[in-house]
């Protein structure tokens, strides 16, 4: 098996975002017999620069070249509006490939192709609404990490395209290889497509090591009850150091916290699938319905009803 890979480039493009590249790099080792063929790719052949300054050599898409199997489309820090040869182009070789991706500002690049008309598509949350209005045609979600409709997957960008990459190796090659690319990356966390964009644990910014292992902990067991005296045994703190500390940098109290994370974990299942509240409730580590119900309302203001019935 040998599958083409087409990284498209535009001026600007962001270097973070090419980390996509090192996924299928890893996953040729990991898998042994390399099986992804890498090109770096763009309108004219040009080198290609980043919005960093570094360039990157490319090679021209022509048709005459064939199909690749996958072609991933590159936007840049600030949203480029194609002319109509870059629109052609674009289309002829997403209509060519078995699937297509976009990484952040990509979905900008492609969307006058048509191709993303009625697809539910990952913009970052600040490019979202501009897109929107620009396409209306395009279903715009400006929370999720990424997402899969039918051959066309998106990301939010950044980090995001390590998350999308892993999802395409995931795809391809299974689950094992996947996860031994993310191990390799030292990887803290591997984003489904049902993950959101914003996060409670970055939001908490705590300064100490030990208060983030305790958060680490915490959001990697949200099923088991996490009790203070728990939480304080794992990073070696008495109880009451512990919450004192985890107060003065978090701005919460430990039980606040672990509420906050299992209702992020509970608004994701409640938005991206049909498992019954009580089911939704244990996964999130909550004891009852109703306990989740009083979270999901103090953290988001909205009921499990509400966040169920959020429109696409």
């Amino acid at each position: 098996m040998n599958r083409s890979i087409a990284f498209f480039l535009f001026p600007g493009f962001q270097l973070v975002d090419l980390g996509a590249m090192t996924v299928f790099d890893l996953a040729n080792t990991e898998y042994g017999g390399r099986p992804y063929d890498l090109r770096t790719v763009s309108a004219h052949g040009t080198p290609i620069r980043s919005s960093a300054g570094a360039t990157l050599e490319t090679q021209a898409w022509r048709a005459s070249d064939g199909a690749f199997d996958t072609v991933l489309v590159f936007g840049a820090a600030d949203p480029i509006v194609p002319d109509a040869d870059t629109v052609a182009l674009l289309r002829a070789a997403a209509n060519g490939a078995r699937r297509v991706g976009t990484v952040c500002n990509g979905t900008a690049l492609l969307a006058p192709t048509g191709l993303l008309d009625g697809r539910l598509v990952a913009v970052r949350a600040m490019h979202a609404a501009g897109l929107q209005k620009r396409h209306p045609a395009i279903r715009v979600d400006p929370e999720r990490v990424w997402i899969r409709d039918g051959k066309i997957w998106s990301s939010a960008g950044m980090t995001a395209s390590i998350d999308l990459a892993l999802a395409l190796v995931e795809d391809d090659l299974g689950e094992e290889v996947a996860l031994a690319v993310a191990r390799r990356l030292v990887l803290y966390h591997w984003r489904s497509g049902a993950d959101t964009q914003s996060s409670n644990l970055l939001d908490m910014r705590p300064k100490s090591d030990r208060i983030r292992t305790a958060l680490g902990y915490a959001r990697r067991n949200l099923r088991l009850p996490l009790s203070i005296d728990e939480l304080a045994e794992q990073v070696h703190m008495s109880r009451r150091h512990f919450t004192r500390t985890f107060r003065a940098e978090t701005g919460q109290s430990p039980a606040r916290a672990i509420e906050t994370m299992r209702a992020e974990v509970a608004r994701t299942l409640l938005e991206n699938s049909a498992l019954p509240l009580d089911t939704v409730a244990r996964e999130a580590g909550f004891t009852s319905t109703e306990q989740m119900r009083m979270a999901l309302v103090r953290v988001y203001r909205q009921t499990p009803q509400d966040l169920r019935r959020r429109p696409d």
